[in-house]
């Protein structure tokens, strides 16, 4: 690896839209108590953001610190890249601050904490963008709707989208032509993928996996789900939101918009949810791939890079997160996600929550529209360790070094399928993900297992979403 840390950098994407959730939920739950924000002598005045640590190296943390002291030289600004291995560490260690009084104004939340977070910690920011409506028209107008979406709660705006990752396919291409097999058609089908899967095995030898994932919320077993056109959780969409819709998209674009996404019922016993988890079962079985890990696969680019592993589903980081291990852009490649009863996709995304012990709320907005500018973006995300939110950042030049080929995937995930979601991130996301990565370790151990993890599972979400968070 050429650069170890900024890979690691990558990785973290990798998961961070699928881990964090539970150090989220201990934080919720002890904000009250914790807070500590009245003792005097805590606060230098500075605004402070929190950021993932080896997410935000060095270099990120000048660049924001910089450029925003450059447009707002009245503003101090105090970013606490927090160091820690990964979400949930990093979620712990702020509740840490929180506890010593040391709250900050902003957190960085990817997906699976927007809506925890708005529950119990954060702030709309409806006003602001309302008073400042002329200068977000930009923004909102080079960022997809379907982000916007997922960052709103009950009718609610909380968070700017300025970055995300959707599960697409990379696909190794010396491992293509090993098998003698052509790189996939966008509109490819499960049958397709299984049929690849079974070509590479054979030219392969023992120690080569065709298809490799990681037990999580993001980029494991729901896609699956989705390109079955189920969930894990019944999906809906919160009424309200016609306050942004209205004044920053056109009408096609608005078209089926709400307030935000609501997952409820839990429907792990549905058909379809069965029929993908016996699928992957079946893989299994066929020894196509193994039972999925833990974690958030910071082993998978060396065994992917050497051709040990076929397929792997990822976002727009891993592209700088393969380029910076040392692949060329030429050995691998992107392509959407299978189709099976839809082609929808899941994605995940991030922006800065503004907390509401913060009493530095207006300078705290001024922070999250700085970092949500295009000149800040590009130089933040300049590795392509991440997919950025804006749409006029993905271009030919970006990918031309680090690659892949197909690099349009990323974003056409979101324009060209415009149904493709957020993973389901309700407010007892904590419970939910224990729960899912608990029983679909066991419903994948045989074909015959399905069945009654799924049942188990049913009756544990149950529980799970009827708890306050």
């Amino acid at each position: 690896m050429t650069d170890s840390h900024t890979t690691r950098r990558a990785l973290l994407r990798y998961g961070a839209y699928g881990a964090g959730a539970a150090a989220l939920a201990g934080t919720a739950a002890s904000w009250d108590r914790l807070t500590g924000a009245d003792i005097p002598g805590r606060d230098d005045g500075s605004l402070v953001v929190a950021t993932l640590g080896p997410a935000y190296g060095p270099e990120a943390i000048r660049t924001l610190t910089e450029g925003f002291r450059k447009t707002h030289p009245d503003i101090k600004l105090r970013i606490n890249a927090v160091q820690a291995v990964d979400w949930p560490d990093f979620f712990a260690k702020i509740l840490t601050q929180i506890a010593a009084g040391t709250a900050p104004d902003l957190v960085y939340v990817a997906t699976e904490g927007v809506q925890l977070f708005a529950q119990r910690l954060g702030v709309a920011l409806d006003p602001w963008i309302k008073r400042d409506a002329a200068e977000l028209k930009e923004y909102f107008a080079d960022v997809h709707p379907s982000l916007v979406e997922s960052m709103m709660y009950e009718g609610h705006l909380y968070q700017l989208p300025v970055e995300f990752n959707a599960a697409d396919m990379y696909l190794n291409k010396q491992v293509l032509r090993r098998a003698g097999a052509d790189f996939p058609a966008p509109d490819w089908t499960r049958d397709d993928f299984t049929a690849l899967l079974r070509d590479m095995k054979k030219s392969s030898g023992s120690q080569f996996t065709p298809y490799f994932w990681t037990n999580r919320l993001w980029g494991g077993v729901v896609p699956w789900l989705f390109a079955n056109g189920t969930n894990l959780l019944k999906e809906s969409k919160a009424p309200g939101g016609s306050w942004l819709w209205d004044s920053f998209y056109p009408a096609a674009q608005r078209t089926g918009r709400g307030g935000g996404f609501r997952w409820t019922t839990p429907q792990a016993t549905d058909e379809r949810v069965e029929e993908a988890y016996d699928y992957l079962a079946s893989l299994i079985q066929e020894n196509l791939c193994t039972r999925p890990e833990g974690g958030n696969g910071q082993n998978l680019v060396g065994v992917f890079s050497t051709g040990r592993v076929g397929v792997t589903p990822a976002g727009g980081f891993w592209a700088g997160g393969l380029h910076l291990a040392g692949m060329k852009s030429d050995a691998f490649d992107v392509q959407y996600f299978p189709r099976r009863h839809t082609q929808r996709h899941q994605f995940g995304a991030a922006g800065y929550a503004l907390l509401r012990t913060s009493k530095k709320q207006d300078e705290a907005w001024e922070f999250i529209k700085y970092a949500a500018r295009r000149d800040t973006l590009m130089q933040l995300f300049d590795t392509n360790q991440t997919t950025p939110a804006r749409r006029s950042m993905l271009t030919a030049a970006r990918y031309q070094e680090s690659g892949p080929k197909h690099w349009q995937v990323f974003y056409d995930t979101l324009d060209k399928f415009p149904d493709t979601g957020p993973i389901p991130a309700p407010p007892q996301v904590a419970e939910v993900t224990e729960v899912l990565l608990k029983h679909t370790g066991t419903a994948l151990a045989s074909r015959r297992s399905v069945r009654p993890a799924l049942r188990r599972m049913q009756g544990d979400l149950e529980q799970a979403m009827e708890r306050d968070v």
